[in-house]
């Protein structure tokens, strides 16, 4: 595992970039009723932020169930059948609803990376990471980079 913030935000945020999909797990109550749920989503990734922007509607389960509980986890990962090439990160994080200016703000980037969410109405959720763990056996068998959020 790499001892060395800086580096690992960096590698981290390279990867995030150049991907688009991820699959999110959420949990909470709908109804009064315990429940967990994944979903893949869309994202554009958030640098200043260390975050992840998405489109969702509200009514979706796995968006009822953040509204309930925002904790979530998930993963993004590469498609290879070849073990040296296995890249991914692992994630928790915080599922918040963006309004007003940074809603706005988001939606302007959003449709810069996905044109064709410019047709849609759904609103954009900001999914702030606060651990990542990537594993890139591009650069060595099992090679690990971990980022965890500081808090004040």
């Amino acid at each position: 595992m790499t001892s060395d913030p800086e580096r690992s935000r960096k590698v981290i945020s390279h990867y995030l970039n150049k991907n688009h999909v991820v699959a999110l797990c959420t949990s909470g109550n709908i109804n009064g009723e315990p429940d967990l749920w994944c979903a893949n989503c869309f994202y554009l990734f958030d640098p200043q932020a260390m975050g992840l922007i998405m489109m969702s509607q509200p009514h979706t389960r796995h968006c009822q169930l953040a509204l309930s509980s925002p904790q979530v986890a998930g993963t993004i990962a590469a498609q290879t059948k070849n073990v040296a090439l296995i890249q991914g990160v692992q994630f928790r994080g915080q599922l918040q609803l963006l309004a007003g200016e940074d809603a706005a703000d988001a939606k302007s980037r959003y449709v810069q990376r996905f044109p064709a969410a410019r047709l849609l109405s759904a609103p954009l959720w900001l999914l702030r990471l606060d651990e990542i763990k990537m594993t890139d056996n591009k650069l060595g068998f099992g090679k690990k980079f971990y980022w965890q959020r500081e808090y004040d």
